[in-house]
């Protein structure tokens, strides 16, 4: 007897196929809504990004859509932001809330989240941040190099490279095959790729099912998403500053500040009212042209900033040994420079309201002292 078909141990009818392919379309679809209603994400005070997930963006834009429901302001920023040197209830957003009296600014920080991929990170992932405060830092360092600003021609393996473009405008040292670059990109517009993603990351440790249940054959999956385990490295002050001649990119030429320019924009047309703090980068550290470089360069990025209409606060320089590295504060550093902040007219316009009147009693008190 001829057998229409090769040997399976399962046939199906087409309308079972059609069947199936509903069952599977429904999952891939609604999959990654139902697993976010189902998933405990809590949120506490001073909450920031784990540092072990600062590449999930999928959780990046779920804590973006919570912090935009429960706060006035959002600040966004690489390290110096999140707080690379000192614990959640030091960084700067910790001590604008202190200072306001009232719990109104969220850390929206991401660990090595260089103005490239910033870009990358408000365009395809920050779109919850629609109509509101929005402090935006630019960290002068990511200019202090033809390699931090992503123009070497030599191939370099920077943060986040899925967040940089993968095609156009070209990144020199950015040298992905064209897989990666395409998963990259379909990652951007899919939203079940993104889910997998964020399983993999938050969960399997950046393993896939397979080989994480190979290595761990008794275990099961905790479907909560962890507390960072971090640990703050220990310091028991500044670090030694080394006097250095840093060779800054010219802004017309730089990548960082015409992805950080970027930034600005897609947050301004969202409808975000965006205050921009540059610094406070450590001074200490330079020596030679480049403190005339750097200099000019600030003046360059104030003048863009009035040319927009962007309102700004250009950081002074800290004392020395409120400084960890080059652009990083320590703790009293961070309460300095809040501080400084709400003297700040422009400042206090956009976050508190209108001059002296409308500075909280927080803010008062923190005078006062």
């Amino acid at each position: 007897m001829m057998v229409p078909f090769s040997s399976n141990g399962v046939r199906l009818s087409a309308r079972e196929w059609v069947v199936v392919i509903v069952i599977v379309a429904a999952l891939f679809c609604l999959g990654p809504l139902l697993w976010e209603l189902a998933e405990k994400f809590e949120p506490g005070p001073d909450y920031r990004l784990p540092y072990e997930l600062s590449n999930d963006y999928r959780l990046y834009k779920r804590y973006c859509r919570w912090a935009c429901s429960q706060y006035k302001t959002l600040v966004i920023g690489d390290s110096v932001i999140w707080g690379h040197y000192v614990p959640k209830d030091n960084t700067l957003s910790h001590h604008l809330n202190e200072i306001a009296g009232q719990v109104q600014f969220a850390n929206l920080g991401v660990d090595g989240i260089h103005p490239v991929a910033l870009a990358g990170l408000m365009k395809y992932y920050g779109g919850p941040i629609t109509g509101k405060k929005v402090i935006l830092h630019f960290n002068p360092l990511w200019l202090s190099s033809r390699k931090h600003d992503l123009q070497s021609e030599k191939e370099f393996h920077f943060d986040h490279p899925k967040l940089a473009p993968q095609f156009f405008p070209n990144i020199p040292c950015y040298k992905a095959s064209y897989s990666k670059r395409i998963s990259a990109v379909v990652e951007r517009y899919v939203p079940f790729t993104s889910f997998t993603s964020h399983l993999n990351k938050t969960y399997l440790n950046s393993m896939d099912l397979s080989a994480w249940t190979i290595e761990h054959p008794y275990d099961v999956p905790k479907f909560e998403i962890r507390n960072s385990k971090f640990e703050i490295p220990r310091l028991e002050g500044a670090a030694a500053a080394t006097a250095t001649d840093i060779q800054w990119v010219a802004l017309e030429t730089s990548l960082q500040w015409r992805f950080f320019q970027s930034s600005v924009e897609i947050l301004k047309a969202r409808k975000n009212r965006v205050f921009v703090l540059v610094g406070p980068f450590n001074e200490h550290m330079l020596k030679g042209k480049s403190v005339d470089t750097y200099r000019k360069m600030k003046e360059e990025i104030v003048a863009w900033l009035n040319q927009n209409g962007v309102p700004y606060y250009m950081a002074p320089v800290l004392a020395s040994e409120l400084y960890r590295d080059a652009s990083h504060p320590l703790s009293d550093g961070y309460a300095m420079l809040a501080r400084n902040l709400f003297e700040n007219n422009s400042f206090r316009k956009l976050v508190v309201g209108n001059g002296a009147a409308g500075q909280s009693n927080g803010a008062r008190q923190q005078r006062a002292e």
